[in-house]
């Protein structure tokens, strides 16, 4: 499964994450501060 890395611009959070999160991130935003983010928040692991 591809891994990403996902840094919030907002707050800061950085994780990895697989496809799925990602797609879950997208669609509702940074998992801590609730941030819309889009595909630059994201870099391949």
């Amino acid at each position: 499964m591809t891994e990403y890395e996902f840094t919030c611009p907002e707050c800061g959070q950085h994780i990895e994450i697989n496809g799925p999160m990602r797609t879950a991130i997208l669609s509702n935003g940074c998992p801590i501060c609730s941030e819309a983010v889009g595909d630059e928040s994201f870099a391949p692991a």
